[in-house]
């Protein structure tokens, strides 16, 4: 028996992501690793963590934006809370919003062009002390 699936969860079905690791060093100088899917491309952008019921809390999602540009977060069809964390283009942690609730349209936008949005479970940044003005290590930023 096969089950025929409408075109628009086939095309969800697809999507598929790299993997990578990527740091975080706090101000005071902790350093944090995570093991994160990289979305590179829009199709992966698009689907993010959505549909996902549970994710590790040393995992994430790496939104890479190449060249960097504004980026702007809801959670549609995102089961997971998140906090999110926007990095400028030289790995230093621009911003971050805290909590942001499963299925809420409601837009997050940068504050400024960013080069990757990192995704983690809701509540991870503040048990780390993670902040903004913290560094993030991973190849696609450069160091200024």
């Amino acid at each position: 028996l096969i089950l025929a699936l409408p075109a628009a969860a086939r095309a969800q079905e697809a999507v598929t992501f790299d993997h990578t690791e990527l740091a975080i060093v706090t101000a005071g100088g902790a350093r944090h690793v995570f093991k994160v899917d990289w979305a590179k491309t829009w199709p992966q952008k698009a689907r993010g963590l959505m549909f996902r019921k549970e994710m590790p809390l040393d995992n994430g999602m790496l939104l890479d934006y190449d060249p960097p540009s504004e980026a702007s977060i809801w959670m549609r069809n995102t089961f997971i809370p998140l906090d999110l964390v926007y990095i400028r283009a030289d790995g230093v942690i621009e911003s971050i919003y805290l909590g942001a609730k499963p299925h809420d349209e409601t837009a997050r936008p940068s504050k400024g062009p960013v080069r990757a949005v990192l995704e983690l479970n809701a509540g991870v940044t503040r048990l780390l002390g993670i902040q903004a003005g913290d560094r993030v290590e991973h190849p696609i930023f450069k160091a200024q």
